[in-house]
């Protein structure tokens, strides 16, 4: 049986996030499952499917998700960012992917050279969040955009002028692939084995480099702001700055811009749109059945060999969602 992730096109993802809208606004009132699948135009039956093949929980389970987050909110002593993002039920135990992420910086010689000699493979393909552009070269995944059926055309020649000397190959199959990789889609044994790295090979100046590797550590724990990534580079009077690198972000949902709120817990200014964001922190904040799964094994494991893995360095939470983090250094650009 299939656990992984549904990878949707635009309807079906519009759909999904017209639902999360809906229940984000209304869970106070418990709504029904019929108010729910109506809201995204579909009947109960069909809903309920495409809801759980989707998030991995029933439409109902998750308004039950997001009633207990608001509880846990409302009798925190101390408001944060957190506790106000908690009340609209976005946050909690993040799980991004299972990849370790490396993020490196493109050389200056390989800016000055605007891509000569270098091939790009792109394609679009289904993502959990609608369809998505990715591109990738020999040193790693470059691009990841979220799009629309009218805008793809703009899109890829964007990618091409941000690389005007490049040789640009579509590929859909291998856009699918690596979309596979990103959101950890379960079909076969492929995805209990352990992944090498996933690297991203990015340009941008040295500011824009230093608030990327920010969001993958801070990011990687759950929803951040704009002024503690401020904090984080060293510049804690940037936030505009630091909005403005994160809007530059060409990796999405890796390098997850998406976590970035406003200092009140809410949302705003995400690139791909605010129903995007919404449905992207809730669809983090759920554990997969196959996730829950493999813990379970883990457990099991320590329980009958302990002493036999060795210790990791995790940067971020613990288990099926933890995202590991590699800091890097950049050269000067």
């Amino acid at each position: 049986m299939d656990t992984g992730p549904a990878f949707l096109d635009s309807r079906d993802f519009g759909r999904i996030a017209r639902a999360i809208r809906f229940i984000d606004a209304n869970f106070r009132a418990q709504p029904r499952l019929a108010a729910i699948a109506a809201s995204a135009h579909l009947s109960e039956f069909h809903f309920n499917r495409l809801f759980r093949r989707w998030a991995g929980v029933t439409p109902r389970q998750y308004l039950a998700y997001v009633t207990a987050r608001a509880a846990r909110a409302a009798l925190a002593s101390t408001p944060s960012v957190l506790e106000a993002a908690y009340c609209v039920g976005l946050s909690g135990p993040s799980r991004l992917h299972d990849l370790m992420v490396t993020l490196e910086a493109v050389t200056p010689g390989e800016l000055k050279a605007r891509g000569r000699g270098m091939q790009i493979t792109y394609g679009i393909t289904a993502t959990p969040f609608g369809r998505a552009l990715l591109a990738s070269t020999p040193r790693g995944l470059c691009h990841l955009a979220f799009i629309e059926p009218e805008t793809e055309r703009a899109c890829v020649a964007a990618l091409a002028a941000s690389w005007p000397q490049a040789r640009l190959r579509r590929d859909e199959d291998a856009a699918a692939a690596l979309a596979g990789r990103v959101w950890g889609s379960s079909r076969g044994a492929a995805c209990e084995r352990a992944a090498p790295p996933l690297k991203l090979a990015v340009k941008g100046t040295n500011f824009q480099l230093k608030v990327w590797q920010a969001l993958l550590e801070l990011g990687s724990a759950g929803p951040t702001t704009y002024a503690a990534l401020a904090r984080a580079v060293g510049s804690p009077g940037a936030a505009r700055a630091v909005g403005r690198a994160v809007g530059a972000n060409p990796v999405a949902w890796l390098i997850p811009c998406h976590n970035v709120l406003r200092q009140d817990g809410a949302l705003g200014g995400y690139h791909w749109g605010e129903d995007r964001q919404r449905a992207m922190l809730a669809w983090q904040a759920l554990p997969w059945p196959v996730a829950r799964a493999r813990a379970a094994r883990g457990r099991r494991a320590r329980a009958t060999a302990a002493g036999d893995m060795s210790p990791r360095q995790h940067f971020g939470p613990q288990g099926s969602g933890g995202v590991k983090r590699r800091v890097c250094q950049f050269p000067d650009i």
